[in-house]
């Protein structure tokens, strides 16, 4: 109650059955159709393969990068977007999430009013009441205003409450412990063996909560496991360990996770608090649904800041030639570095393990063939601006100004190709 009181932890069977079998059928669908990838993540300039396999599925177009490596939604069935499935199960199972998804942000909003309200008790409760008579005139001025502010203050917090609970994607987990030949220790409470080490969950929305439905498929493993009982949590079975961040003194936190039990993240926990993933014995699932931090990570985003940079590229009328509108070195500086953009943070992160999304659907196919053609003509805008820092009329402080606002965005394009082509 006192250090993990934004855990809010439900058993299975507050879950309707009928989503429990939705979603776990969604699942082995998945796996069936060979539709789970381990990462190539990059830590520290390092490069790692993930020791569990993921899948992204959430709203069309949007993108969630974790560890330098950016992950390209499969969208679920959405209104609105034409999306054609590989197969009927893949949208099936698609369809599944997004109704478990629905579900979570229901029990996520009444989650956050109930810690509101009890909040709102406590510092209630603490509060010493003024108890002085007023006048029944100043009363009454004081009650309409302090109605006008609470229904105001209402509307933020509903609000507020939707903004951090509206999930725009989940990313998808599954991991078979007994296939792996080798997993981490947990370093400070002996806790056993780590899927996931400890980590905060990055490019979230500030205060956004998180929801887990968990999904372990238990059966001989865990019957099988007549280990006698440790000290501490169950091995044979599937637990999330959390603990305060930077701190090893107050005790962790390992809580067993059975066949469709879930948790909440609530509010700031993600971030005052890091978490891992205790490995049991039998194969896991996992849907993890956050709110996305997406205002530099959506196709529409990408798309808006290729035709920004577009804007300063020419046709002549007569000759059909190619040429700059504008030489100033904030134009060019711009131009440059939206180049960097769509061929660092979008093309060579999607091709790099881009395949892996035609199992599912071709719906990113169209946008990057468009991305490609921008990219082609910011190539040109590239050797359009070399081949006027070349030209002898130009003036030697302009041709300096240009060259040394250019050169760290080329010099930084050049580091990037040679690092990607390592990867």
């Amino acid at each position: 109650k006192t250090k993990y009181s934004k855990l809010i932890f439900r058993k299975s069977d507050t879950v309707p059955e009928e989503l429990h079998q939705a979603v776990q059928e969604g699942f082995l669908t998945l796996r069936e159709h060979d539709c789970f990838f381990q990462d190539l993540v990059r830590i520290k300039g390092k490069d790692f393969v993930t020791p569990v396999s993921r899948i992204l599925i959430g709203n069309p177009g949007c993108t969630y990068k974790y560890l330098n490596t950016r992950l390209f939604t499969v969208p679920w069935p959405t209104e609105g977007y034409d999306i054609k499935y590989c197969s009927p199960q893949i949208r099936e199972a698609c369809k599944a999430l997004i109704r478990l998804n629905d579900y979570l942000h229901i029990e996520a909003v009444k989650a956050l009013q109930g810690q509101n309200l009890l909040e709102t008790k406590e510092a209630q409760d603490t509060t010493v009441i003024d108890r002085e008579q007023n006048t029944a005139a100043s009363l009454t001025e004081e009650e309409s205003v302090s109605k006008d502010q609470s229904s105001c203050v209402q509307e933020d917090d509903r609000l507020s409450l939707k903004n951090r609970t509206s999930y725009n994607l989940t990313l998808l987990n599954y991991m078979d412990p007994l296939q792996m030949l080798y997993l981490k220790q947990e370093p400070y409470f002996g806790m056993g063996n780590m899927a996931v080490s400890w980590h905060h969950d990055e490019n979230l929305v500030e205060r956004s909560t998180v929801a887990v439905y968990s999904y372990s498929c238990e059966g001989s493993a865990v019957e099988g496991s007549n280990e006698q009982k440790l000290k501490g949590r169950d091995p044979a079975v599937w637990h999330v360990g959390l603990k305060v961040a930077w701190d090893i003194e107050t005790p962790g936190l390992a809580i067993p996770l059975h066949q469709g039990d879930f948790y909440l993240m609530l509010d700031d926990l993600n971030m005052t608090h890091q978490h891992c993933v205790l490995a049991g014995f039998s194969p896991r699932f996992s849907s993890t649904h956050r709110v996305a931090d997406c205002s530099r990570g959506t196709l529409e985003y990408i798309l808006g800041r290729c035709e920004l940079a577009l804007q300063n590229l020419q046709t002549d009328s007569d000759s059909m030639g190619l040429s700059l509108k504008s030489l100033e070195t904030a134009v060019i500086k711009q131009v440059e570095e939206i180049h960097n953009e769509v061929e660092f943070e979008w093309l060579r992160q999607f091709w790099f393990q881009g395949k892996r999304y035609l199992k599912f659907t071709d719906w990113w196919l169209k946008p990057m063939a468009k991305l490609e053609e921008f990219w082609r003509k910011m190539e040109i805008m590239t050797s359009l601006v070399l081949s006027e820092v070349g030209k002898k009329e130009q003036i030697k402080e302009q041709r300096n100004e240009t060259i040394s606002c250019f050169l760290p965005v080329l010099t930084e394009r050049q580091r990037l190709r040679k690092e990607w082509t390592v990867r």
